[in-house]
């Protein structure tokens, strides 16, 4: 059924809007920007935020909570103010909020949600979504109508940015929603959401999402199951793709006989997957936290998959999840196969119009062991 996103709030079908519906809202001025927006930061599922004017350093993150504003609290917090019209330097360990170019004026039945861009997460920018009189990080209420801000905290580098930089994409949703087991269950049955590495099918495993489990054991093609990230690292350009080698600023991981790997504190890794999983056309995922009580470590950052991830042209039996990894407080061993992470799939009110990896510039449709795309190819 298409998208009626001027539906009653009474029986209103529920889901994430598609391509097609996020246009209309755009055309509608239920979405605008004080740029015009880029045919191409529309997504299957998404759209992409771009960084305003200029950036705040703040000396810690706040939330506007209640009635404030995010410039009342900018008063308050501010420490000096970067010009993003020309490229300016965030440095790591940093707290900034920069006003999107985006805003929102949403109907009182679409609310939003906010996650990193996979690069983003990749180069451990830490990146939230915050609205005025907003109670929650990467949450925007249902009927919101303001202008939407970014939390960045580079973590690992410091990256130079410029006006217009997208670091995060938002999802707009219909209704309520709620992930259902038996519902997964049955797509599993339809779609075959999980194969092996051969791209032959495997079995499913599905527990509050489909859980998925960390490669440590390599490759026939490559041992290296995973990089490190180098704490003194240059600077590293957003707008630089394909550019930088990657041994200025990662170790690489290798494969050893007891296919383990410590994690050190709080320092950041990048590893995969074993399985290959695919997003049928009409649903999107997220990568949600991790159950905290069997580790101490948080998986994948920018935790969205847009719905055609994994299929390409028919000719792809799935694509492995990058994982994005940091362990807290202790050292953590971790062993080939372990779950670490769940995917929670979200239905679209109808097929997208546009698909990942058709024709959009998709980055990481056939991706294994990837960095992100400013660097260059292994």
């Amino acid at each position: 059924m298409p998208a009626d996103i001027n539906a009653s709030q009474s029986g209103i079908e529920k889901g994430v809007l598609p391509s097609q519906a996020i246009e209309k809202m755009v055309a509608e001025g239920q979405i605008r920007s004080r740029a015009p927006l880029q045919p191409d930061q529309i997504q299957p599922s998404s759209i992409d935020l771009r960084l305003g004017a200029e950036a705040f350093r703040v000396r810690a993150s706040f939330l506007a909570n209640g009635e404030a504003t995010i410039t009342s609290k900018l008063e308050q917090y501010r420490l000096h103010t970067l010009d993003l019209a020309r490229p300016a330097v965030l440095e790591k360990g940093c707290v900034y909020i920069v006003p999107l170019q985006e805003e929102l004026a949403l109907p009182p039945h679409v609310s939003g949600k906010a996650n990193p861009k996979s690069s983003t997460g990749r180069l451990d920018i830490f990146t939230r979504l915050i609205t005025d009189e907003g109670r929650q990080f990467e949450m925007v209420p249902a009927g919101y109508h303001g202008r939407l801000y970014a939390e960045v905290v580079p973590r690992t580098f410091s990256v130079v940015v410029r006006q217009g930089e997208r670091l995060s994409q938002l999802r707009l949703f219909q209704g309520d929603h709620t992930p259902s087991d038996a519902l997964l269950r049955q797509l599993e049955k339809d779609e075959s959401l999980v194969f092996l590495a051969d791209e032959t099918r495997a079995e499913a495993n599905i527990q509050n999402g489909l859980r998925l489990s960390v490669d440590l054991a390599g490759t026939k093609r490559s041992d290296v199951i995973g990089y490190k990230a180098k704490k003194h690292a240059p600077l590293i350009d957003l707008a630089r793709l394909n550019h930088y080698e990657l041994e200025e600023f990662w170790d690489p991981i290798r494969s050893n006989e007891s296919r383990t790997l410590i994690l050190d504190p709080e320092d950041f890794y990048i590893l995969a997957s074993r399985e290959r999983v695919r997003i049928p056309a009409q649903y999107a995922a997220e990568m949600v936290p991790f159950d905290a009580t069997i580790g101490e470590f948080r998986i994948h950052y920018a935790g969205f998959f847009d719905p055609g991830f994994g299929y390409g042209a028919g000719d792809i039996n799935g694509t492995r999840a990058v994982l994005e990894v940091r362990s807290h407080e202790v050292p953590f061993i971790m062993e080939d196969g372990q779950i670490v992470a769940s995917l929670v799939f979200e239905r679209l009110l109808e097929r997208p119009r546009l698909l990942y990896g058709e024709g959009i510039g998709s980055s990481y449709q056939r991706q294994g062991l990837k960095l992100s795309k400013h660097f260059r190819n292994v």
